[in-house]
């Protein structure tokens, strides 16, 4: 008989309990964690740690304390023994989880991989100071350990040298995913989750059930909303923004660039669509109803109006104090356009222009004025020969006036291309 100091919850489920004396107590049903979701200041780990136990005594299921705990290997079981075993107080573990019930067969995040996977096991480690949960089985050895055959696998693999593929994910890379009957709330500025892409955290949602869905996008703020909702497809971007309060969705479409969110809406009912501007801000608001007015084939349709402009007698460096106080997407940057006092287009400049130039050197002596302009009524078609011909980022968009309305970026038109837009 062996003292163990590593274990697995699914062959603690159903162990008996037994006291000093070799008496039967009672039968472990569940184990109780408690897991500190506040932040700290601290990089230290936080791992849940075992404070109670649910177990069947004389066929009734109990909430108890196992004082002197300690777990033993007997043949090829486990044998649970205790000094004393104490019922516990009401709401005692009401700030704590069940691992079977919340977390066995639950969908998490693997934040090393940046996916989403199922437990199928649950690694546990008994020190002197507690009992705490170190890592989570999400291999095919936890599989078939649950189901009491990964010794006999493991004989027939033995003369051909073969091993059943085993994976765990330390608990300080994981992160939880089925938050409804995972009972405690995230530590919003703490989530692992903050750390994953937009486009990696948008497939894990994707592979998400419905509710799952809603409930992890909720957890994000409004910025990392609006990046990870950009990354999902149509019919989960409707999905997600239908399940939404009105207030929260209209946060979170304030924050995307406009004809994102105009793309977004013009998959939405009507009603909703109007629902969402009227409580949106009315600037922006305002924005996304011009893009919406422009038939789906029009450049109008894919073109941002979010665009930097400077005026031609503005100085090389006067424009590089704005871009770093100013902070712009990247994708703003691929287009910087001049105007005159007129408010009319009459030239470009690129980031490299701005940095190879003379700081002191007024724009209209380092712009190209060599316009490739569209409409913003022309079709789409005539964007990405545009773009091919002159290795073009962005292509300015202008009014019948030649007034600036915004600009096309090579990225929504190799979207468009593929497929993945709105727009036919």
């Amino acid at each position: 008989m062996t003292s163990l100091t590593t274990f697995y919850l699914s062959r603690l489920i159903g162990c008996e309990i037994y006291d000093a004396r070799e008496n039967i107590l009672g039968k472990i049903v569940d184990v109780y964690v408690r897991v500190s979701v506040l932040a700290s200041e601290s990089d230290e780990p936080q791992r849940p740690q075992v404070v109670g136990f649910s177990v069947k005594i004389d066929g009734k299921k109990k909430d108890a304390v196992l004082n002197d705990l300690q777990i033993v290997k007997f043949g090829t079981r486990y044998k649970v023994q205790c000094q004393t075993l104490i019922y516990a107080l009401p709401n005692q573990f009401s700030d704590a989880i069940l691992l079977k019930d919340s977390i066995l067969d639950k969908q998490i995040v693997d934040i090393t991989g940046r996916k989403l996977v199922r437990v199928n096991d649950i690694r546990m480690v008994a020190i002197p100071v507690g009992v705490y949960v170190v890592a989570v089985d999400v291999g095919t050895e936890g599989l078939l350990r649950r189901i009491g055959i990964d010794r006999v696998i493991r004989q027939i693999l033995l003369p051909f040298n073969g091993r059943i593929p085993s994976k765990f994910i330390l608990w300080d890379d994981v992160e939880t995913i089925d938050l409804n009957t995972f009972s405690i709330q995230l530590s919003k500025s703490r989530s692992k989750l903050n750390t994953l892409h937009p486009s990696d955290l948008a497939d894990i949602i994707e592979d998400l059930g419905r509710t799952s869905k809603t409930t992890l996008f909720s957890s994000l703020d409004e910025e990392q909303a609006a990046d990870v909702l950009e990354e999902l497809e149509v019919k989960e971007q409707v999905h997600i923004i239908e399940s939404l309060p009105v207030e929260k969705a209209a946060d979170v479409l304030e924050k995307m660039p406009a004809n994102e969110a105009a793309d977004l809406m013009d998959n939405l009912e009507e009603a909703k669509a109007e629902q969402l501007l009227h409580e949106m801000e009315p600037e922006v608001s305002e924005e996304v109803r011009d893009l919406l007015e422009y038939p789906d084939s029009t450049v109008g349709s894919l073109m941002t109006s979010d665009v930097i402009t400077f005026t031609e007698d503005q100085t090389i460096s006067e424009v590089l104090d704005f871009i770093r106080k100013e902070q712009p997407e990247m994708e703003t940057l691929y287009g910087l356009f001049v105007l005159n006092k007129k408010e009319v287009l009459v030239g470009t400049i690129t980031m490299r222009d701005l940095l190879i130039s003379d700081p002191a050197a007024r724009l209209e002596d380092v712009m190209d004025d060599n316009l490739n302009c569209v409409n913003d009524y022309d079709k789409l078609d005539s964007l990405s020969e545009l773009v091919s011909k002159y290795n073009l980022l962005a292509v300015p968009v202008t009014n019948d006036d030649n007034e600036l309305e915004g600009m096309v970026v090579v990225d929504d038109i190799i979207d468009d291309l593929l497929g993945k837009r709105r727009t036919t």
